[in-house]
């Protein structure tokens, strides 16, 4: 079993950053992605963006981040991080860290139904 917390969220100005820290811990060695998705008020759980375990460190972003986030890993204190750089109002939501133990393709890493263990969520509000 693995076990989630995430931290980081914040009332932020549009323009602004903030950094997403997800600690994992329990059996990650069975890990075979981590995520980040998202939740508004009224919206769908979006994929924002994910990192496979291992050393070939490959990372994926929805189209709506690419280019503003960037997910990272450190292995040696079990951390998978989300840089968020220049949010704007519509990324406000609850954002959720994920992991999944089954393979996935890469159409399948931002999609919520691949990844069985779920943190409690951070709030991140972006004030226009």
């Amino acid at each position: 079993q693995v076990q989630l917390v995430e931290s980081g969220g914040a009332l932020v100005q549009s323009g602004g950053s903030l950094r997403l820290s997800c600690a994992r811990s329990g059996r990650t060695r069975d890990v075979f992605a981590t995520a980040w998705f998202r939740q508004a008020p009224g919206k769908e759980r979006e994929g924002v963006s994910g990192i496979l375990n291992g050393r070939n460190v490959q990372k994926y972003y929805s189209p709506s981040v690419r280019g503003r986030f960037i997910i990272s890993r450190d292995d040696d204190k079990n951390m998978v991080h989300l840089q968020m750089n220049d949010l704007k109002a519509e990324d406000t939501a609850t954002y959720f860290c994920a992991t999944g133990t089954r393979s996935m393709t890469i159409a399948g890493v931002l999609e919520a139904e691949n990844y069985n263990t779920w943190g409690q969520g951070t709030q991140v509000t972006v004030s226009s």
